[in-house]
C-alpha cells in the first residue's frame, strides 16, 4: 500500500507502558496541527472490537495459538479496511497502539513456534507494515506486576506468567535486529515525560 500518510505502531509487553506512549505521541502531533488517528489492536473498528473480547478476556486456554493467530488476522483485517487505510490516504498520521508485531512475537513465538504461520498469512489478508515502530522495552517483571494491577479485566496473557512475559521481550528484541530500519528500541524504565521526549525525537528525525 502506498500513502502519503505515516504510520506509527507502538509494541511492547503487556505492562510496559506502550499505550501511554502512543497517547502522548498522538497528543503531541495534534497539537502541531496534524490530522492524527489514534487506534489499538486488536480493535481499531467496529467488528475488529467485538472480536477484541474474544481475545484479551477469558481463560489462558481460552483458544489455542492457532485460532488467535486466525483471530488477530480478522481483527487486523478490519482495522486495516475501516481505520488505517482510509486515514493514511487522507494524508493522516496513524499511531497504533500494537500492530502485526504482536501476533509475530506472541504466537508467533512466546506462545507457539508459529512465525512461519503468521507471516504466511499476514502476507496473504494484510500485506502492510508500519513506517515505524517503538518497542518500549522494560524488566518483565515490573512489567507483569504493573499490568496485573490494573486489574483491566483484560489480562488474559499476563495470566500465562512471568516465563511467558519474558519470552515476549526476548521476542521484541529479536524483532528490532530483524527489522533495524523499522523497529527501534526505547528504554521503558525511565519517567513517562522522559520517554515521550525520547520517542517524539525520533518521530522528528524522521519527519525530517
Amino acid at each position: 500500500m502506498t500513502a502519503p500518510g505515516l504510520f506509527i505502531s507502538f509494541e511492547g509487553i503487556d505492562g510496559s507502558g506502550k499505550s501511554t506512549q502512543a497517547r502522548l505521541l498522538a497528543d503531541l502531533l495534534r497539537d502541531q496541527g496534524r490530522d492524527v488517528v489514534a487506534t489499538r489492536e486488536p480493535g481499531g473498528a467496529p467488528g475488529a472490537e467485538a472480536i477484541r473480547r474474544l481475545l484479551v478476556e477469558g481463560d489462558p486456554a481460552r483458544w489455542s495459538a492457532e485460532t488467535e493467530i486466525l483471530l488477530f488476522n480478522a481483527a487486523r483485517r478490519d482495522h486495516l479496511e475501516r481505520t488505517i487505510r482510509p486515514a493514511l490516504e487522507r494524508g493522516a498520521v496513524v499511531v497504533s497502539d500494537r500492530f502485526a508485531d504482536s501476533t509475530r512475537v506472541y504466537q508467533g513465538v512466546a506462545r507457539a513456534s508459529l512465525r512461519p504461520l503468521v507471516d504466511r498469512l499476514h502476507d496473504l489478508v494484510i500485506g502492510v507494515e508500519p513506517d515505524l515502530t517503538f518497542v518500549i522495552d522494560m524488566d518483565a517483571r515490573a512489567a507483569l506486576a504493573r499490568g496485573l494491577a490494573r486489574r483491566s479485566g483484560e489480562d488474559r496473557f499476563e495470566e500465562l506468567g512471568l516465563g511467558f512475559q519474558e519470552s515476549l521481550r526476548a521476542g521484541f528484541l529479536a524483532l528490532a535486529r530483524e527489522y533495524p530500519d523499522r523497529v527501534q528500541i526505547i528504554d521503558g524504565a525511565r519517567a513517562p515525560d522522559d520517554i515521550a521526549q525520547d520517542v517524539a525525537g525520533r518521530v522528528a528525525a524522521h519527519l525530517a
